[in-house]
Order: structure tokens, then C-alpha cells, then sequence
């Protein structure tokens, strides 16, 4: 199935107000769902006949606050933290790339994180993946059976892909360059 055929088969079964995008001038196509409809979106993606979506291959978490004037005036996007799922069906032989847009904080509160439905139960590999971006962009995944830090020491504050991190100047005593 193409991503267009992809994205009328969502719209039709969860509506413009879940299925808020669709993107084919990009190298990868991608479609665009509501936050709080990713889980949903991704059961369907999953069990429905037509897609079949058995693979997770990948889950990461973007940043979209540019901090340089002059990639800001070539890439004008609004500062927001997205979700990105790239899918495959090793059954149909066809892939898809999804993306989830919240903005950089829960509810415009700097400091709350933002939130998106887990889909581990769906995909078992989300389990690392959205460790992985909760732990380095800061991103809480609702439903996620052990939501804490992978990459980073448990103590750590902060972090580290996102944008506007601060890198500490010291560490448990030990100066950072």
C-alpha cells in the first residue's frame, strides 16, 4: 500500500481530528496522528488485514526548537517535541513512517514533560525505544511498564537532545569540558 492509500484507510477509521497529517514531499512520506490517539492508531496499524504492521524498526524523539537564526529562517517550524515510528510488514512487504507532535511541555509548563501513550504492549521493542527518548529528549509515555532512564545515570538532570540542555560544569565532583 502507498502512504496515501495508508493515510485514507486511518482517516476513514479514526477521522481528520486523529489522523492530522499526511506529508509525501518528504524522502520518507509520513503521516501524522494526535497524541493521545497513538496508541489507538497503533493497535490498528498492527491487527488490521490491509496493513499488518508487525515491526517496529525504530522510535525516536525530535526536538524541533532551533536555536541558530539561520536554520531557523530555512526550517520555520514551531518549536515542538515529535515522536517518530518507523513501521514495517514483513507479511505485505511495505513501511510507513508515523509521527506524533507535542508541544515542548505539558501544558505550556516548563518542566512537564510532554506526554504520548506508550505502544510497548503493542510493539515489545517500544519498551527500549521509548526509554531511550525519554531518557535523552524528555518524553513521558503513558502506560510504559518502566519508564526510567537507559542511557544516562539515574541521577542525572535533564535531558540531553534536547535543544536548549544546559551541560552541567560538574558531575559527583568531576569538571566537564
Amino acid at each position: 500500500m502507498t502512504v496515501q492509500e495508508i493515510h485514507a484507510l486511518l482517516t476513514q477509521q479514526f477521522g481528520s481530528d486523529v489522523i492530522t497529517g499526511l506529508n509525501t514531499e518528504a524522502k520518507d512520506p509520513w503521516i501524522e496522528v494526535a497524541p493521545s490517539s497513538m496508541a489507538d492508531v497503533a493497535t490498528f496499524l498492527k491487527s488490521n488485514e490491509q496493513l499488518r504492521f508487525d515491526s517496529l524498526n525504530d522510535l525516536t524523539g525530535v526536538d524541533l526548537l532551533e536555536t541558530d537564526a539561520k536554520l531557523a529562517a530555512k526550517f520555520p517550524y514551531e518549536p515542538a517535541i515529535v515522536v517518530v515510528y518507523h513501521l514495517y510488514s514483513f507479511a505485505l512487504k511495505h513501511r510507513l513512517t508515523v509521527k506524533v507532535k507535542t508541544p515542548r511541555w505539558k501544558d505550556d509548563v516548563e518542566g512537564q514533560l510532554p506526554e504520548v501513550p506508550s505502544v510497548s504492549d503493542i510493539w515489545a521493542i517500544a519498551d527500549w525505544h521509548e526509554r531511550e527518548a525519554y531518557d535523552l529528549v524528555g518524553i513521558n509515555f503513558i502506560g510504559h511498564p518502566n519508564l526510567v532512564r537507559i542511557l544516562c545515570p539515574d541521577d542525572w538532570e535533564g535531558h540531553p537532545l534536547r535543544k536548549d540542555y544546559q551541560f552541567p560544569e560538574e558531575y559527583h565532583g568531576v569538571r566537564n569540558l
